[in-house]
């Protein structure tokens, strides 16, 4: 059968649309779609460290506020429910992540070498912490910014590490102390950290250039020295 132009032109766009869809499915079918990960392959120990990554990841980026549970949830690709399986609560995911910091840091300081001379241990000790808050500011933040819900106490083990911290300096002020009480030692260890943090915590929040052009690092220094100073004044005198 003989086909006319116009027969003819239609009869070869037909054939053009079959091959085009010919070559898209093909083509299609080689492309791989990414893989999301699987749920219920995770151990709940495995589960549960993938949710603290992911909240510590999260507060590294955007600080305490950019943690919430859809967030790590949409993170760990589970249903923010299945966090609640793992933990009671968002506090509890936060506390958690508190401790492991409070045991960092104490190792840290555990790291300063303890010699003869107090006074450098003191000072070593103030270095490690500038440096570590100066390594994890907005974690170090989250410890003083994060509040638990309905006006809960901390757990009892929370308080303990944070003693745990203040021992640290209390070793290392008794020798500047000898005629102090176990009460007076501890206060002046807790003086100087507050010192110490007030100074980090501008840092931190990157507004320590509103009240000096010194670094926290030169601050803490002086502020250190000069209340070591003190107290060895008032022991002579």
């Amino acid at each position: 059968m003989r086909l006319n132009c116009a027969d003819y032109l239609r009869h070869l766009k037909d054939i053009g649309r079959r091959c085009t869809v010919k070559v898209s499915n093909s083509v299609t079918g080689m492309v791989r779609k990414p893989k999301t990960p699987k749920r219920g392959k995770h151990t709940p120990e495995q589960l549960r460290e993938l949710i603290l990554q992911a909240a510590r990841e999260l507060i590294e980026v955007g600080g305490l506020e950019g943690m919430s549970a859809r967030e790590v949830a949409r993170k760990v690709n589970y249903s923010p429910g299945t966090l609640y399986n793992v933990f009671k609560d968002r506090d509890e995911i936060i506390l958690t992540l508190e401790a492991r910091l409070l045991d960092r840091l104490q190792e840290d300081l555990k790291m300063v070498s303890v010699g003869t001379d107090a006074r450098k241990t003191v000072i070593g000790l103030a270095d490690a912490y500038v440096q570590f808050t100066r390594n994890n500011p907005r974690l170090w933040s989250m410890l003083f910014e994060h509040r638990l819900n309905n006006g809960k106490d901390a757990p009892e083990w929370y308080q303990q590490k944070i003693d745990g911290l203040m021992s640290c300096v209390e070793e290392a002020l008794t020798p500047l102390m000898p005629d102090k009480k176990s009460a007076d030692i501890a206060r002046s260890a807790r003086t100087l950290w507050a010192g110490v943090h007030g100074i980090t915590s501008l840092a931190s929040a990157d507004k320590l250039s509103a009240v000096t052009n010194e670094t926290s690092q030169a601050l803490v220094d002086n502020l250190v020295r000069t209340y070591l100073d003190g107290l060895t004044a008032g022991q002579s005198s």
